[in-house]
């Protein structure tokens, strides 16, 4: 069984690591609509501080879950990602949108050559005006299917081509700086990390361009 996994959290700045009365308030509330917290662990950490005050709620208990931090090195607050284990779920299925190939040649073909030498005969001739629009409109569609074929649309393997791998190995590598100045309290590190930062989004702007 495939987890189904969620990545939407909520925020309403209420610490849910101290016992005080608006977080009473608050999971009243919830409670009332059947909702639980599912987050036990800070989602904000900075330098000495820290809190929890992104949860993710869930209306009801008896699911098999699990939820774990991601730390995306753009921000003090984690995010959360919950999955859910014995839920089942379609994948999603989005449909193509298909195209035409249409161009001064396939127009020309239409209405020069096939719609203009196509004999009608055979549908004009029939008396049942249900019998004569469908034979005309067979005829139609055969011929325009033919002069302005549907085109699948290609599917990109890579949709993201200036994300190299030296890219993702720099991404990686600054989510793990980030984990350390946010609990360094040394200005020449922070210094060293907002520096690797603008460069490393100086190269992505760049390789971007040159992808384009």
């Amino acid at each position: 069984m495939v987890p189904y996994t969620l990545s939407k959290n909520s925020d309403f700045n209420i610490n849910h690591l101290e016992d005080n009365s608006r977080k009473q308030l608050l999971e009243s509330l919830l409670a009332s609509f059947n909702l639980s917290s599912t987050v036990k662990f800070p989602t904000r950490i900075c330098n000495n501080s820290s809190a929890l005050i992104d949860n993710i709620y869930i209306n009801t208990n008896s699911l098999n879950f699990s939820v774990h931090p991601v730390t995306n090195g753009l921000s003090d607050h984690d995010a959360q990602v919950i999955n859910l284990f014995n839920i089942l779920s379609a994948a999603p299925s989005y449909p193509l949108s298909f195209s035409r190939k249409i161009n001064r040649n396939s127009i020309c073909k239409f209405t020069d050559l096939l719609l203009s030498y196509k004999n009608w005969d055979d549908v004009f001739l029939e008396n049942n005006v249900n019998i004569l629009f469908n034979n005309f409109l067979n005829s139609y569609l055969r011929i325009f299917n033919a002069c302005f074929p549907t085109i699948k649309p290609h599917v990109s393997q890579k949709p993201k081509p200036w994300l190299t791998t030296g890219i993702r190995t720099s991404c990686a590598n600054k989510r793990k700086l980030y984990v350390s100045y946010r609990n360094s309290n040394d200005p020449t590190f922070k210094d060293y990390y907002k520096k690797y930062c603008k460069i490393l989004s100086s190269v992505i702007i760049a390789v971007k361009k040159k992808a384009l």
